[in-house]
């Protein structure tokens, strides 16, 4: 990689404050989501009394309703502004916990677990085209970063109080989550701005399926675009399965227990909080495309590494890899997602990038289980690094046909 010249100077301080208002709110939406998420599954299945496999749908309901609010959340985030979109979905977000502290059916759970994976996606393609529309395009790698950093602290944070109130009661839980994610919404409806461009509003804000396809098609005509959200869903896959079946295989097959193995994604948050700025302020110094291979590289070295590994540390080194290749390749794929729409598509671009990743977290565990069932449990980590380095060839690939994002252009 030949280093880029595009950065100069870098002070996080010349951010507007609305940037700093966003990083604020979002360590208080994490620190409040994450004190109820990771128990969740305890807590319906003590509600619902149903056998775990039947429980644990709720969670595909919740992502499978993202993918598609992924959509329609681009499109009103273009039409209608970023402050909307993230408003509502806090809102929503925070109301929804205060309604599952009272919910005892599985249709009550599970229209609110399909209500927050609604809701949830308007908040993330919002932000972060709000924050593509604050900040420039040289400082939009560090931008992105410090907002990893605030999210993962907060996370670090939040199961560890959720737990020692859930504890005690799973009410108090569910009141720190509701008022974590309304407290940021209320802060953001007093004393946020609307940052899309007036001139960038279209005349027709008509709510129909034509209407929120035309856009997405300018989008899908970005033939470039388009091939780079494939390839990184399908690395993508690659990480995923370290995140969602690793607990499983270090209990199943090595013992592995989960108060022991809780201190493993607990480093990855830490690593994300202490070492992100500093990989950071080495990858802005190149360009996004080859920093994304890097990162998706290193992604796939993670996973292919748990086929060696027998034991707790051995995991631990796992994570670790892997947490490199997530601090070099997110805030990079980031800046580029950011660089390359268009202002007036700017949400339907970062919509269509999270797709990529909702595809792959959808893909990942059927991938994972056939290869587990049909070869042999460590076949899933082969798998995970090949399926990697394909995704690795194709981002080296498009690096050479894209050397550079396109021209921003805003229509009347």
């Amino acid at each position: 990689m030949q280093p880029s010249n595009l950065h100069t100077d870098h002070t996080p301080f010349t951010y507007p404050r609305q940037y700093w208002l966003m990083i604020v709110g979002i360590v208080l939406a994490t620190a409040g989501g994450s004190m109820i998420w990771p128990f969740l599954l305890i807590y319906a299945s003590g509600k619902l009394n149903l056998p775990l496999s039947t429980v644990a749908t709720l969670i595909s309901i919740n992502a499978g309703t993202g993918l598609v609010s992924s959509f329609l959340a681009g499109w009103v985030a273009d039409k209608f502004g970023r402050k909307l979109v993230m408003n509502l979905s806090l809102t929503i977000t925070g109301l929804s916990y205060f309604f599952l502290m009272n919910a005892s059916t599985y249709p009550e759970f599970a229209l609110l677990m399909f209500v927050i994976g609604l809701s949830n996606p308007l908040y993330q393609v919002g932000a972060d085209a709000m924050l593509a529309d604050m900040i420039p395009s040289e400082h939009r790698t560090d931008a992105y970063a410090i907002n990893r950093i605030a999210n993962n602290a907060a996370f670090a944070l939040g199961p560890a109080v959720g737990g020692f109130l859930a504890a005690r009661s799973y009410n108090l839980a569910f009141y720190g989550a509701a008022t974590g994610f309304l407290l940021y919404s209320l802060l953001l409806f007093l004393l946020a701005h609307e940052t899309l461009p007036k001139e960038a509003l279209r005349a027709d804000k008509e709510f129909s399926l034509a209407a929120i396809s035309q856009g997405y098609l300018e989008v899908f005509r970005d033939r470039g675009y388009s091939s780079f959200v494939l390839t990184m869903g399908l690395g993508l896959v690659a990480p995923t399965l370290l995140w969602i079946l690793m607990p499983v295989y270090a209990k199943t097959n090595f013992n592995i227990s989960e108060a022991l193995y809780g201190w493993i994604p607990t480093t990855n948050a830490l690593m994300c909080v202490f070492i992100q700025y500093p990989v950071t302020l080495l990858t802005r110094r190149y360009k996004t495309l080859p920093v994304v291979a890097v990162g998706m590289l290193i992604y796939a070295i993670g996973a292919g590494s748990v086929a060696l590994m027998s034991g707790f540390w051995g995991f631990w080194i796992s994570m670790v890899i892997l947490t490199f290749g997530e601090l070099t390749l997110v805030p990079t794929a980031s800046k580029y997602v950011a660089d390359r729409a268009p202002v007036d598509l700017r949400g339907r671009y970062m919509s269509v990038y999270w797709v990529g990743w909702g595809l792959a977290r959808t893909l990942a565990p059927l991938i994972g289980g056939f290869l587990n069932d049909a070869i042999a449990p460590r076949a899933i980590w082969v798998g995970g690094l090949l399926i990697g380095l394909a995704s690795v060839f194709g981002l080296v690939l498009l690096s050479r046909r894209d050397s550079a994002p396109r021209p921003v252009e805003i229509e009347a």
